[in-house]
């Protein structure tokens, strides 16, 4: 029999390797597969290991559920656990129809909160601004003209190789689960990403990341996220306004635009229309016109 702790090592390579999932992915699924078994060990009161997995019953996770109720877990994260938990199940017993059916907690989506494009701009100007060198501020000003410009999450633009130079028009992006798909670079863009490189005092060669840190190493996604939050102290600019929040007000601009929802679900990499569909819910009276025609920074002007 194996154990826990054997199955939740075999379980993160599992995920990393067999379903590419993300590093947040990871860390977040192996946490509760590790709490889970915590909990389990007390629960059946002895050692836990794949007999005693293969062997739960609804009511099992029922009171593991209700056990990280009683640390105040709200619906959504409630929710998030549970998904892990079955992914963890389903690895250990190889057989979906065998898991517990167990009904997840109802779950309340938020409205996506896209940045007006003023403050997009006056967030990427201070940090440009404030930056102790000029090619961090030219390189920081990129990565965020990137995430707002072509709609990438952090960690798409972060792993950017300098095999993509020199740009073109387009820029091909691994995404979730190592997916691929083609974005269009706006020129303002562009012109950024260049700027930046004609700076960087680091050599870009191709199995280099393009966006470096100052000692040379790939940009760590946590470095721009305190950047931002600096900037939006300094503005008083609210502080929903985050570097995925950029990602964000690409699409609802797009959309609002007139872009159509498959177009819009190829751009940001989306697995399934229903993660599209969350943005027509957003209030499109203040948003702009569609990319390339009148996206807020496609003018050469």
């Amino acid at each position: 029999m194996e154990s826990a702790s054997t199955l939740i090592q075999d379980f993160s390579r599992h995920l990393r390797e067999g379903r590419r999932r993300s590093p947040h992915t990871v860390r977040a699924y192996v946490t509760t597969a590790e709490r889970f078994c915590a909990f389990l060990a007390e629960h059946l009161g002895g050692t836990v290991g794949s007999a005693q997995i293969k062997a739960l019953k609804q009511a099992d996770i029922r009171s593991y559920l209700a056990f990280r109720r009683a640390d105040d877990l709200s619906n959504n994260s409630a929710a998030r656990e549970l998904s892990a938990i079955r992914s963890f199940l389903k690895f250990v017993g190889g057989d979906e129809s065998a898991i517990p059916a167990v009904k997840g907690p109802k779950v309340t989506r938020g409205v996506p909160r896209p940045a007006s494009p003023d403050d997009i701009i006056a967030i990427t100007q201070d940090i440009a601004s404030s930056a102790r060198e000029d090619w961090i501020g030219a390189r920081d000003w990129a990565v965020l003209l990137l995430l707002y410009g072509s709609g990438l999450r952090i960690s798409e633009a972060l792993d950017l190789t300098a095999e993509a130079l020199p740009l073109s028009d387009t820029l091909r992006v691994t995404g979730k689960r190592g997916k691929t798909r083609i974005v269009p670079i706006l020129p303002k863009v562009r012109v950024a990403i260049e700027h930046y490189i004609d700076l960087c005092p680091h050599e870009m060669t191709p199995d280099k990341a393009i966006f470096r840190g100052k000692r040379g190493g790939p940009l760590s996604p946590n470095l721009i996220r305190r950047v931002v939050e600096r900037a939006r102290t300094n503005l008083g600019i609210s502080d929903k306004t985050t570097p995925h929040a950029l990602r964000h007000s690409f699409a609802t601009h797009l959309l609002a635009g007139g872009a159509d929802l498959r177009s819009l679900q190829e751009l940001l990499g989306h697995a399934s229309l229903s993660s599209t569909q969350v943005y027509t819910a957003v209030d499109a009276a203040h948003l702009l016109d569609i990319y390339q025609n009148a996206h807020p920074r496609a003018s050469n002007s």
